[in-house]
């Protein structure tokens, strides 16, 4: 270890860890303390995601060994730019839904709290990780947490589609241990680093059985993902569970792409012999598949839950066939939208209820509500628009530039970060003048333009019928802690805009560490080496 600092790599994993621990034995009568707890953990995340994200800036790869064993033995944590990235989206993600959640969602049911801790270690836990086996166990503590929060409140339509969530997902983690086993069987490892090292030198006749197995594994992947046809499930579950849950939840469809983008472009990059460029066109051709299915989804959405899950759909086939393509540049405009998108779609799914609160049609999303709430005193408590905030008339203004706003970011239209986003994918697809296109780059261009028409049409819409032709019926009550996070959310994009030249560099660094992974091989083999060396 070079200093203290290399211990905050691991701190993302123990704060909510030991949170979660100390909420399950406080219980629901220790209210107070359970709020000041997760208070303390969200902020204290977020402090240490800015700081490694400056880490992360200055040097691009630091290893923390659990007990301080070797990558080939031991637990090993890698932290680099992209896992930076990822912590700082849960934490400033984490801490909007948190403070959304105390208006009211966090006493629809019980353990929300430790659930929602639990949560955020599971995907701090996912980025951090630099082996296989250990990234299974951490999808685990995340979708864990994940089957609770998506049921929390109860109801017949939050049950009916947490169900649905439930059993795709343990499919998806059956088919990852099947995975991981034949993985292991073949390689003798599951060290991310130590397998990349050795796809080079896989014997043939086990190279298809090894291929099989990373593809089984693939599948767990793009499930998470929400890759057509495997995401049906994406848009009811999110559209029945509660705002801050599906805030939260919808960073889970990201774990996925993440997970394919890390361990993808490991074992079948450039350096993966002949095993180099393995799934490319699945991942483009599910990419787009995806990107199409999610925009007539987004089309076809009657309702605003519906609409923000198929969103969801969009972006991850966005990233999806961003990757497929195996361009550096692609990837680092990639990595861009998919911040603006996680920002833009946890500020959409805490506005929603705020929208339809004081409708008299909304019915769309207070049925839901009512539904998934039950009867009885606390739902009465729970879905009165008096019980919550306060009412002044700009409150329905400042939720229209909050839709607007939204609408801009998903669209990809001028001038947020959005837009630059999707300008920096296409820009080097197009590449320089009168060089040949090829005919992949033309389709994920269409697709992106497209797939901007088609959300763009579907806002506008729904902001028509939302603010014009079935307008609250009286002014809606809105508490300071639901529209601060919202607030807090978009002024992180509009951030983005603002500083859209220093991020695109950062992602760029990281897309080429991706793409070319030889710091990344060298900083966990060279560690596990010395530390070889040192022990007796």
């Amino acid at each position: 270890m070079s200093g203290w600092t290399d211990h905050l790599v691991a701190a993302p994993i123990i704060v909510p860890m030991l949170a979660g621990a100390a909420m399950v034995l406080a219980g629901d009568r220790w209210r107070w303390l359970v709020v000041t707890l997760g208070l303390i953990s969200t902020v204290t995340l977020v402090g240490l995601a800015i700081a490694l994200l400056g880490m992360a800036d200055v040097a691009q790869l630091r290893i923390y060994r659990l007990g301080d064993w070797p990558a080939l033995f031991g637990i090993v944590l890698v932290h680099d730019r992209l896992s930076a990235l990822m912590l700082a989206l849960v934490a400033v993600l984490g801490l909007a839904a948190f403070v959304a959640s105390l208006a009211r969602w966090d006493r629809a049911g019980a353990h929300f709290h430790p659930l929602f801790q639990f949560q955020l270690m599971g995907l701090n836990g996912a980025f951090l990780t630099g082996d296989l086996f250990n990234l299974f166990v951490f999808f685990e503590v995340m979708l864990a947490a994940s089957y609770g929060l998506a049921l929390h409140g109860s109801g017949t339509a939050r049950v009916r589609a947490g169900l649905h969530y439930i059993v795709i997902n343990l499919v998806a983690s059956l088919l990852f241990l099947i995975g991981v086993s034949v993985v292991y069987g073949i390689s003798g490892t599951l060290s991310m680093a130590e397998l990349a090292a050795r796809m080079r030198d896989v014997a043939t006749e086990d190279r298809a059985l090894l291929e099989a197995g990373l593809a089984v594994m693939g599948i767990a992947f793009l499930i998470k993902a929400a890759v057509w046809p495997l995401g049906f499930w994406l848009p009811g579950t999110y559209a029945a569970a509660s705002a801050p849950a599906a805030a939260i939840l919808s960073i889970l469809s990201k774990v996925g792409v993440y997970a394919v983008l890390r361990v993808w472009l490991l074992l079948f990059g450039a350096e993966g012999g002949a095993s180099a460029g393995f799934g490319a066109a699945i991942l483009l051709t599910g990419g787009l598949l995806t990107i199409a299915f999610g925009s007539t989804a987004v089309l076809a959405a009657q309702s605003l839950p519906r609409l923000a899950g198929s969103s969801v759909l969009v972006s991850s086939g966005t990233l999806l066939a961003a990757v497929g393509l195996g361009q550096a540049a692609v990837t680092g405009g990639a990595l861009l939208y998919l911040a603006s998108s996680v920002l833009a779609l946890g500020a959409l799914f805490l506005l929603i209820e705020l929208l339809e609160r004081g409708r008299e049609v909304g019915a769309d999303v207070l049925a839901v509500t009512r539904e998934a709430f039950g009867t009885g005193e606390e739902e009465d408590d729970l879905e009165d628009p008096e019980a919550v905030g306060v009412a002044f008339p700009a409150m329905v203004a400042i939720l229209g530039l909050g839709f607007a706003a939204c609408a801009l970011l998903l669209a990809g239209l001028p001038p947020l970060s959005g837009f630059l986003a999707k300008f920096a994918m296409m820009a080097p697809l197009l590449g320089p003048a009168g060089a040949p296109i090829p005919a992949s780059s033309w389709v994920v261009v269409a697709a992106l333009l497209l797939s901007g028409l088609a959300t763009l049409v579907a806002m506008l819409r729904t902001g028509i019928d939302v603010f014009w032709t079935s307008p609250p019926s009286a002014v809606p009550r809105v508490s300071l802690l639901e529209i601060a996070p919202i607030g807090l959310l978009l002024a992180l994009c509009v951030a983005l805009t603002v500083a859209a030249g220093p991020a695109l560099d950062y992602m760029l660094a990281a897309a080429e560490a991706l793409h070319a992974p030889g710091a990344y091989l060298d900083g966990v083999m060279g560690a596990a080496a010395s530390l070889r060396e040192t022990k007796p």
